[in-house]
C-alpha cells in the first residue's frame, strides 16, 4: 500500500511524488477530484518522523559534492594583478546539526539545518605576470566553516509529475578561516590573498552544495518514482499513477491526488466521476491514503483476465479439508473419490469478473466460481459445479501480515452436474451439500490462500520493510481509507544513497 526535499525534500520525494508520473495535472486540486482514483495524505507527525531522515542525505549531499578547478584573477593596489586557482578541493570532518522545517500552506516548505561544520583542503596556485609563469607558487590550504544551511522548495507539475524546486537554497557561513599550509608565518602576499580567496571559495561551496542538493532531490524523485511504479505493478498487471493535480499543502499535511488506472494488455481503466473531498479524511493520525472503488474493480477485472483467481488443490490437502462437519451428508461418489481414488484433485477459477461495492457497512463481492472435483480413476465421475457467491469481506494488517474476513451472505448453486455420466443431474441432497461445501470450506481456504499470496506480494514490494503501527482499513460509501502510524527504516534510505552515490 503506497503514498521531499532534505527533511522536507526527504518528505515530499518519499510520499508526494511515490506515485509517479502524469500527462497532465490541473491547475485546481478540486477540479481533479472526479479523475481521482487515490490520494495520499501525510501528516505534520509524519513529517517529524521524515525530518529525523535529513542528516544522512544532507550529509551525501556535502560529500558528493565536485568542487570544480578554478581560476581567477584580482587587481591588487602596487602589486597589479594577481592570478589565482583553487584545485583538489575536498570535504572532511562533516558534522551535520539539528533540523527544523515548517508547513506553508499554499506555497511550501522552509527547513533550515543549522551548524553544520566541515573543513575543505585543497592547493592553491598563485603568480603574477604571465598565468603563474614569471612568479608563481603552490601551497595547500585549509578552511574551517560553520554554515547553516536552508531550502525552500516549492512543489509543481512539470514534465508530467510532481516536481520539486530547490532553486531556493542558501548558505549562511558563521565561520570560514583560511589556512596557508606550509609556511608558519605566511607573507604579506599570502596573508593578502586570504579576503578574497575565503571570498572565491565560499561562492564555490555554496553553489555546488545547492547543486548536489538539486541532483540528490531528483535522483531520489526518480527513485522512489520507479520504486513506486514497480510496487503497484505486477507481471501483466501495471498502473497509471500519475498525478491529476499538483499537491496541496495546508499547515498540519501534504495532499496528493493520482489517477490510479489499472492497465493490462494496453488497455487502461477509467474513472472520470470519483467523489473525493478533503473532509473524508481526519488528521489524527500519521499517514492516510483514500482508494475508490473504481481503482479495485478494474484491477479484479485484470487480476480475473490474467487467470489469477484459480486454486488447485490435491492429494492429503483435499482430504483433509472435507473433514469439516457438515450438516449435509457427504455424496457416495464423492466419499469414494476422496478416500479410495488415491489422487483427488479440486481445480476452482472465477468464472466471471468479480465486482465488489463498499460502504458503510463493509465491502461486498459478487462472485462467480466454477468447480471441478477429478478422482484420477478411470470410468469415475467428475463432479462440475457453477455457483454465485455474495459477501462482505474486512481487510485488516497486522505482524506484517494481511489477514481476510469473510461474512457470507448468499450461496447460490447455478449448475451441478457429473460428468462421464451423460451430464447425470444431481439430487436436492447433493446440490445441498456442494452448496455447504462452498460456503464452509470452499470460501475459507479461498480467503487463507487470498491472505498468504497478498501478504507475499506486498513482502515481495518491500511494505513488510516499513515499521506500520495500527493500521486500520475503514470502508466508506464508495472508497476505502487506510489509516496508519509508521516509523520510517533507516536502513531503506542509507542503502539507496550509498548504491546511488557511490
Amino acid at each position: 500500500m503506497p503514498c521531499e526535499v532534505f527533511s522536507p525534500l526527504l518528505l515530499l520525494l518519499l510520499f508526494v511524488s511515490v506515485f509517479g508520473a502524469s500527462r497532465a495535472c490541473l491547475q485546481d486540486a478540486a477540479s481533479a477530484y472526479r479523475f481521482t482514483g487515490a490520494v495520499c495524505r501525510l501528516t505534520h507527525p509524519a513529517a517529524v518522523v521524515l525530518n529525523d531522515k535529513t542528516t544522512k542525505v544532507i550529509e551525501a549531499a556535502f560529500q558528493n559534492a565536485r568542487y570544480p578547478s578554478l581560476k581567477r584573477e584580482k587587481s591588487l593596489l602596487f602589486i597589479g594583478t594577481v592570478k589565482y586557482g583553487l584545485e583538489n578541493l575536498e570535504i572532511h570532518n562533516l558534522l551535520i546539526g539539528q533540523s527544523e522545517f515548517e508547513l506553508h500552506p499554499g506555497e511550501g516548505i522552509s527547513m533550515e539545518i543549522k551548524n553544520v561544520s566541515a573543513v575543505f583542503r585543497g592547493t592553491i596556485q598563485y603568480g603574477y605576470g604571465s598565468w603563474l609563469v614569471n612568479v608563481g607558487h603552490s601551497v595547500d590550504f585549509e578552511i574551517e566553516s560553520q554554515i547553516d544551511l536552508g531550502i525552500n522548495p516549492k512543489l509543481y507539475c512539470g514534465e508530467g509529475k510532481v516536481a520539486a524546486d530547490t532553486s531556493d537554497c542558501y548558505l549562511n557561513f558563521h565561520k570560514l578561516l583560511l589556512h596557508l599550509q606550509g609556511d608558519k608565518e605566511p607573507n604579506w602576499l599570502k596573508k593578502l590573498f586570504t579576503d578574497f580567496i575565503t571570498f572565491t571559495v565560499k561562492m564555490v561551496i555554496k553553489g555546488q552544495i545547492c547543486i548536489e542538493i538539486n541532483k540528490v532531490a531528483n535522483i531520489l524523485a526518480d527513485f522512489i518514482q520507479d520504486t513506486a511504479g514497480q510496487f503497484l505493478s505486477d507481471g501483466a498487471i501495471s498502473m497509471d499513477i500519475g498525478v491529476t493535480a499538483a499537491p496541496v499543502i495546508t499547515a498540519n499535511y501534504i495532499e496528493s491526488y493520482h489517477k490510479a488506472l489499472s492497465n493490462y494488455n494496453n488497455i487502461s481503466a477509467v474513472i472520470n466521476d470519483s467523489h473525493f473531498h478533503p473532509n473524508q479524511l481526519t488528521e489524527n493520525r500519521m499517514l492516510y491514503f483514500w482508494l475508490s472503488d473504481q481503482v479495485f474493480n478494474p484491477l479484479l477485472s485484470a487480476a480475473h483476465q490474467d487467470g489469477r483467481f484459480t486454486l488447485n488443490i490435491s492429494g492429503a490437502e483435499l482430504t483433509e479439508l472435507f473433514k469439516t462437519n457438515l450438516s449435509s451428508a457427504v455424496p457416495e461418489f464423492i466419499r469414494t473419490c476422496l478416500l479410495e481414488s488415491g489422487s483427488p484433485e479440486l481445480r476452482v477459477w472465477s468464472s466471471s469478473v468479480p465486482f465488489l461495492n463498499t460502504s458503510t457497512l463493509g465491502t461486498t463481492i459478487w462472485a462467480e466460481a466454477s468447480g471441478q472435483l477429478s478422482c484420477g480413476m478411470q470410468g469415475t465421475p467428475t463432479l462440475f459445479f457453477q455457483t454465485n457467491v455474495v459477501m462482505d469481506v474486512t481487510a485488516s494488517y497486522a505482524d506484517k501480515r494481511l489477514f481476510l474476513k469473510g461474512n457470507v451472505s448468499e450461496v447460490v448453486i447455478v449448475r451441478a452436474e457429473l460428468l462421464l455420466q451423460n451430464e447425470q443431474l444431481l439430487t436436492e441432497a447433493h446440490l445441498e451439500f456442494v452448496r455447504e461445501a462452498v460456503e464452509k470450506i470452499g470460501i475459507p481456504k479461498v480467503l487463507s490462500v487470498l491472505e498468504v499470496e497478498l501478504t507475499r506480494l506486498l513482502d515481495k514490494q518491500g511494505t513488510n520493510q516499513f515499521d506500520i503501527f495500527n493500521p486500520e482499513v475503514l470502508p466508506r460509501d464508495g472508497f476505502v481509507v487506510i489509516q496508519t502510524d509508521f516509523g520510517f527504516p533507516h536502513h531503506l534510505l542509507v542503502e539507496f544513497l550509498r548504491k546511488t552515490l557511490q
